[in-house]
């Protein structure tokens, strides 16, 4: 994957109990192609990329949340530094719902709230 712009929408995610059912619904609705994330498989998390018909990168995913949590869709913000982004994102009056720092599975991505409390997320590609 390309590494984005820092600051700006370069991820979507939509998220629901029942990824086949969503999976089914985007693409016969788009066309949209999905693969399976084998190392999110390995974690115990379903995750699966999204493709566009005519775009070998991927640009979005579609993760299935078990019951644990709402269904939702989110866009993500490419940023340097999660870890800063949150301090800053706490000293506007925003809320870090969720965070992940250093795994050697992911890039480092956090779920946030803004003032209004509309989630979105954020992560920092990993290099190469």
């Amino acid at each position: 994957m390309t590494i984005p712009a820092f600051n700006t929408v370069a991820w979507f995610e939509v998220a629901g109990d029942d990824p086949d059912a969503l999976q089914r619904f985007y693409g016969d609705l788009f066309g949209w192609r999905f693969t399976s994330d084998e190392d999110s498989a390995a974690g115990g998390m379903e995750y699966r990329f999204i493709g566009y018909a005519d775009d070998d990168q991927p640009r979005g995913g579609v993760m299935g949340t078990g019951g644990g949590s709402p269904g939702h869709a989110v866009f993500t913000v490419a940023v340097s530094d999660v870890e800063a982004t949150c301090a800053t994102i706490e000293s506007l009056g925003g809320k870090v719902e969720f965070k992940l720092i250093g795994s050697a599975a992911a890039p480092d991505y956090a779920y946030v709230r803004d003032t209004a409390g509309n989630l979105f997320g954020l992560f920092t590609p990993k290099a190469g």
